[in-house]
């Protein structure tokens, strides 16, 4: 596929030529220190210049590609940082302990850096924030596929740090639009050059090798119109041409992002859904009181002195979408031969913040989103065949994607994505933190028995689980008088299961899902305050979306612990009120994660190793 294989050899321009595609890792000071071109639109620094270049320049070999694709690497090295007491950096690949080390701007384009500079001196930021914001940016720089998880969300108290990490990956994000477009300008510049002049030894056999095969370098993955409305917003002021003048389509965007409330309109005379919303928590009400759309994608374009919103995907730098807007895209594509989603073929970094969000829509359609990154195009979109990189041409853009998942909290779904599609030939970062647990946020004076069952392996855990629910705890339900059981669950899959085993056995039960009808979660609150039904199922998907508050609960019963730590002492403390009050929990050693963000990771390890079955905590 490649027109010129001994040019394919020389590679591309020396580096004296400005060009930033060469091939090695090991470049030699003379080489780095004779980036005309580049130097002077960059804070100079040489450990830190070169991390665009080494990254995208290094040409795989095929003994490479082989161990990517087949090995699967380990976490082999970890490092602590001042900035994440609860945490450490796990990696793959070279230790970074000593690259970090550095000034993390350098490399950076001069006049976004100065911009950025300016804009902390105007803000006050805080120390912590800056720091936080400095120690991303630099794990950033370096390429490597990056999983957070531990961040705190904006619509929680203590916001800094999702400030702080959100400015870092567009900081980054911006950095790379901007060096892709210095060098592919420059580069034009003296092609130009070469023609006018006429010259015979055009460039001298070479080629300015600084394309992929469409211009989309950089998607934002984000659950909500809002957030991305807060995100786009904030690269905007980023992108040093916030001026109003300088961004098109600003009123539009606006208009369709930031618009809308979760509970509709407030005009209501009664006041009842002003109430309910007063109602709600905080959390509840930041999060959801802007525009809860999960279904938008937008281009972003980014010239030298403008930004345009809303440009057509193809002509965008920059791809901002829900992963329901992308799937939908895609599905059309199999039933519309005319159309295609080419323009995810050249996507070099990919950024999916509040992934627990997400998981709460379906994490299944991220999964089908990096599935169709970086494939070859259907049609050739305009682009010099003769300028596209080669590891483009040999299908191997995947290994060069960086990819970047941060979020509030990490599930075996997360994982099983960042191990199985993230494949970077530069290695992986990731964190992992230890828990304090929520146990001290129960408000009751509650008996919590936490029973752990058996299951051989996670994919029989399911399994293990309901054949414990139906010998050992339903029996104790069912021969129970007084009703008022309500049973938490934390996926719809295990929620059907519970609801046709309920049916099976004639059990009095109603239900509040999160397909439930809102006629239908009337009556049902209605029918289990009043004993009318003895047992209530109730998933973590509804409460996440509603925040219900459900009365007349006796007898709670967590079938599987929520994915939210926050929501374990919401649901308890809402058997207040209840004479005999009880509460039972459900667990496997399969349910680690869940299980040390609420009774800590020092407790969740004894209890999942423990000879013991039955843990109490009050």
């Amino acid at each position: 596929m490649y027109p010129d294989d001994a040019a394919r050899k020389r590679g591309r321009p020396d580096a004296a030529n400005g060009n930033d595609n060469v091939p090695s890792l090991k470049r030699s000071k003379e080489m780095e220190s004779n980036q005309s071109g580049l130097g002077s639109e960059l804070k100079p620094c040489s450990k830190f210049f070169s991390c665009f270049q080494h990254h995208f320049g290094h040409v795989l070999t095929s003994e490479e590609v082989d161990k990517l694709t087949k090995d699967k690497l380990k976490f082999k090295w970890e490092m602590h940082v001042k900035e994440m007491t609860m945490s450490k950096l796990v990696g793959t690949g070279q230790d970074l302990s000593m690259e970090l080390n550095g000034d993390p701007f350098c490399g950076v384009n001069q006049k976004l850096y100065n911009h950025w500079q300016n804009l902390d001196c105007s803000s006050n930021s805080e120390d912590s924030c800056s720091s936080k914001r400095r120690l991303f940016f630099s794990l950033c720089n370096t390429y490597r596929d990056i999983m957070h998880c531990d961040k705190r969300p904006f619509y929680l108290k203590g916001k800094e740090d999702d400030s702080s990490i959100m400015d870092a990956y567009i900081m980054h994000a911006l950095n790379h639009i901007y060096r892709i477009r210095e060098n592919v300008l420059k580069n034009d510049a003296k092609l130009d050059k070469d023609e006018n002049s006429k010259r015979e030894d055009i460039h001298c056999g070479e080629f300015y090798l600084d394309q992929g095969f469409t211009r989309p370098k950089v998607m934002l993955l984000l659950p909500l119109a809002s957030i991305a409305f807060r995100v786009v917003k904030r690269l905007v002021q980023l992108s040093s041409l916030s001026h109003k003048g300088n961004v098109a389509h600003m009123d539009r965007f606006s208009e369709e992002f930031g618009a809308g409330d979760v509970l509709g309109d407030d005009k209501n005379t009664d006041g009842n859904l002003e109430s309910q919303k007063r109602a709600k928590p905080v959390d509840f009400q930041t999060l959801f009181g802007g525009n809860h759309n999960d279904h938008f994608m937008m281009g972003i374009k980014l010239t030298k002195r403008s930004i345009k919103l809303y440009s057509n995907f193809y002509s965008s730098d920059i791809i901002v979408a829900s992963p329901l807007g992308l799937v939908t895209k895609i599905g059309e594509t199999e039933f519309e031969k005319e159309k295609n989603i080419d323009y995810l073929s050249s996507i070099e970094v990919l950024i999916i913040d509040h992934a627990d969000v997400i998981t709460m829509q379906n994490w299944s359609h991220v999964n089908t989103v990096i599935e169709h990154l970086n494939h070859l195009p259907s049609t050739q979109h305009g682009t010099d065949v003769m300028r596209i990189k080669p590891w483009y041409l040999e299908g191997h853009a995947r290994f060069y994607r960086q990819t970047i998942i941060l979020g509030y909290l990490v599930t075996p779904e997360m994982n099983a994505l960042f191990n199985r599609l993230c494949v970077n030939y530069e290695g992986k970062l990731k964190l992992i933190s230890k828990h304090k647990g929520v146990l001290h946020k129960v408000l009751l004076q509650v008996r919590q028995a936490y029973e752990r069952f058996e299951a051989s392996s996670i994919i029989d855990t399911d399994d293990a689980r309901l054949e414990y629910f139906s010998k050992k705890v339903f029996p104790k339900m069912k021969d129970s008088l007084e009703g008022g059981t309500l049973v938490f669950i934390s996926s719809y899959f295990e929620f059907v299961r519970i609801r046709n085993f309920l049916k099976s056995q004639n059990a009095s039960f109603c239900l509040l899902g999160e397909y439930t009808k809102q006629s239908d979660v009337s009556r049902s609150r209605l029918w289990f305050f009043e004993g009318k039904r003895k047992i209530m199922l109730y998933t973590e998907r509804a409460h996440f979306y509603h925040r219900y508050k459900i009365r007349g609960i006796k007898n709670l019963i967590i079938y599987s612990l929520p994915e939210r730590k926050e929501f374990y002492p919401e649901i308890v403390n809402m058997l207040e009120g209840s004479k005999n009050m009880s509460c039972s929990v459900l667990f496997s050693r399969f349910d680690l994660y869940r299980l040390e963000r609420i009774v800590g990771t020092a407790a969740a390890k004894k209890m999942s190793s423990s000879d013991k079955t039955t843990f109490v905590f009050c």
